[in-house]
C-alpha cells in the first residue's frame, strides 16, 4: 500500500512538473487558440502546407470546416488594446444625418466571400475581427461559375476569383443565422449552471462538470471572445430579370438577423450586375432597398439589444473600383440623395497592372489583394469627399499591414476589411494587423480611431471634430 501511495505520489509530482513546464514555455494550457505557439502553427506551418498541396477552393473549403468545428486560432491580444492605451473601436457619429448604429468593436472585420453562407461565423468572430460580413447571399441557391474558378497570385500577394455568386440561397443562409443568434444568445445567458447539476439525475453531467472546473482552477481559458458587428451582403441570381427584387427578398428574410446589409452591385462575375451601379438603376434599386429596410417590423436584431426599427439597420451599397470620376459622382449623389449608411469601396476589379508577374494573370475574374491596395484607397479618398464624410465608408482592397489600415482610415474609412492575406499570411494576420495599427497610432499620438478617420482631408476632418465635441458636450449638459 505504501508503495502504491508512493508511486501515485510521484506520479502526480511529475505531471505536475511536466505541465508547469509546458505551461511556463508555451502558454498553451491557459492561453489556449490564443497562444503564441498555436498561431505560429497555424501562419507559420498549416497555412504554407494548405497552399502547397491544395488547389485555393479546396484550401478555403478546408478552412471554412476548421472555423466551423472550433479549432482555428483565436485573437492574441495586443497590450496597447488590453492596457487601454489605444481604443481601436469605431462608432461614426453624424449630427442630423445618417445612421448611427454602426458598433464597430474593433475597425478591422472580414470581407463577404469568405463565408458565403454564415456557416462559421463565431469562429470567424474568434480570431479578433470587429466585424464579420457573409455572403454574396442570392434568393435561390445557384452553383456559380464552373471550377477553377479561384487562382492565388503569389509573386503579387493577390487573387482572381470567378465564383459568380454560388450559393446556397436564402432559406438555407436563415437557418444558419437563427442558429448563430440562439447560439450566441445561449452563450452570453447560459441557461444551465454546472452548480446547479443533480449528481442523482445526470452523474455523468456532474463528473464533466467537475473535471471542467479542476481543469480551469489550473489552466484557465482565456476570457471570451466579444462579439462583433454581423453584415449580410445580398445579391441577385444570375437568371433573374428583376432588379430590385432580388435585394429587397434578403432584406426582408435576413435583415433581422443582421447588424448591418449591404446591396452588392459591383461583382464582376454575374453578367449585367455593374450596369446597376449607372444612376437611375441605382437610383430604382437603392430607393426600393430602403423601402425594405425601413419596412421591416420593430426586432431585437442584436443579442442583448433593445427592440430596433427596420430603419435603425444601417443599409451600405458595394462599389467596384473600377468607376470612372464621373460614375462615382453620380453613385455618391445617389447615396446621398437616398440616405444610404454608408458604402463599401471596393470590391474586386476588372483590371490587370502591368507589375503583375504571376502566370494567372491571365485568368478571367475579380483581382483583389495586394495589387488593388493603392486603388482601392484613392477610391476610398474621392468617395469620401465626394459625400463631405457624411457616410460610412468600409475600406476594402490589399490590407494586409497595420500601415494599410492606417492609410484606408486616413483616406475616409471608418473601418476596413480583408479577405485575400488571410491566403498568404494566415489567420493569425488579424491579430497582428490590430497589433500594428496600435503601434502606429500610439507612435502618432492618437488613442482613438477617429484621431484618425479622414486625416487626409484637413477641412472636412476638422469640422466633423468640432460635430462631435459638440455632442459630446451637449450630451453631458443632458447628464
Amino acid at each position: 500500500m505504501r508503495q502504491i501511495r508512493n508511486t501515485t505520489g510521484k506520479v502526480i509530482v511529475s505531471g505536475i512538473v511536466v505541465a508547469g513546464t509546458f505551461e511556463i514555455t508555451t502558454r498553451l494550457p491557459s492561453e489556449g487558440r490564443a497562444s503564441e505557439i498555436y498561431h505560429s502553427l497555424s501562419d507559420n506551418v498549416a497555412t504554407p502546407l494548405m497552399r502547397k498541396i491544395l488547389n485555393p477552393e479546396d484550401a478555403h473549403d478546408l478552412a471554412i470546416y476548421i472555423l466551423r468545428n472550433n479549432v482555428a486560432p483565436t485573437h492574441r491580444p495586443n497590450p496597447l488594446e488590453t492596457t487601454t492605451s489605444v481604443n481601436l473601436e469605431s462608432k461614426p457619429f453624424f449630427e442630423n444625418n445618417g445612421n448611427n448604429n454602426f458598433a464597430f468593436t474593433n475597425c478591422i472585420g472580414l470581407a463577404a466571400g469568405f463565408d458565403k453562407d454564415g456557416v462559421a461565423i463565431k469562429g470567424l468572430m474568434e480570431l479578433g475581427f470587429g466585424f464579420v460580413e457573409i455572403g454574396s447571399v442570392t434568393p435561390k441557391p445557384q452553383p456559380g461559375n464552373p471550377k477553377p474558378r479561384m487562382f492565388r497570385l503569389l509573386e503579387d500577394g493577390g487573387i482572381i476569383n470567378r465564383y459568380g455568386f454560388n450559393s446556397c440561397g436564402i432559406e438555407a443562409v436563415l437557418e444558419n443565422l437563427k442558429s448563430f443568434r440562439s447560439e450566441q444568445e445561449n452563450l452570453l445567458n447560459p441557461r444551465d449552471s454546472d452548480d446547479n447539476i443533480n449528481i442523482m439525475k445526470d452523474p455523468m453531467k456532474y463528473v464533466n462538470a467537475t473535471v471542467n472546473k479542476i481543469r480551469v482552477a489550473f489552466f484557465p481559458s482565456p476570457s471570451p471572445q466579444v462579439s462583433g458587428m454581423l453584415g449580410v451582403n445580398l445579391g441577385k441570381n444570375k437568371a433573374s430579370l428583376h432588379e430590385t427584387s432580388d435585394y429587397e427578398e434578403g432584406i426582408k428574410k435576413l435583415g433581422p438577423y443582421a447588424d448591418y446589409l449591404v446591396v452588392n452591385i459591383s461583382s464582376p462575375n454575374t453578367p449585367g450586375l455593374r450596369d446597376l451601379q449607372k444612376i437611375e438603376p441605382l437610383r430604382r434599386l437603392l430607393k426600393a432597398a430602403v423601402r425594405e429596410r425601413d419596412a421591416l417590423a420593430p426586432h431585437k436584431y442584436r443579442v442583448n439589444s433593445n427592440m430596433r426599427e427596420g430603419k435603425d439597420i444601417p443599409l451600405l451599397v458595394k462599389i467596384a473600383p473600377d468607376v470612372t470620376d464621373d460614375e462615382m459622382k453620380d453613385i455618391a449623389a445617389v447615396i446621398t440623395e437616398c440616405k444610404i449608411d454608408g458604402v463599401i469601396v471596393s470590391n474586386t476589379s476588372i483590371s490587370r497592372p502591368d507589375t503583375l508577374r504571376s502566370e494567372n494573370v491571365c485568368e478571367g475574374g475579380g483581382l483583389s489583394g495586394l495589387p488593388i491596395r493603392d486603388m482601392s484607397t484613392e477610391c476610398i479618398r474621392k468617395m469620401y469627399k465626394l459625400t463631405s464624410g457624411n457616410v460610412v465608408i468600409i475600406g476594402v482592397g490589399g490590407v494586409g499591414s497595420g500601415h494599410d489600415a492606417y492609410e484606408k482610415l486616413k483616406a475616409g474609412a471608418s473601418a476596413v476589411q480583408i479577405y485575400s492575406r488571410m491566403v498568404y499570411e494566415g489567420p493569425g494576420v488579424v491579430s497582428k494587423i490590430r497589433k500594428e495599427l496600435s503601434e502606429l497610432m500610439v507612435q502618432n499620438g492618437q488613442k482613438s480611431v477617429d484621431d484618425v478617420i479622414g486625416l487626409d482631408h484637413e477641412k472636412i476632418f476638422w469640422d466633423k471634430r468640432q460635430i462631435r465635441v459638440r455632442a459630446l458636450l451637449s450630451k453631458e449638459n443632458l447628464s
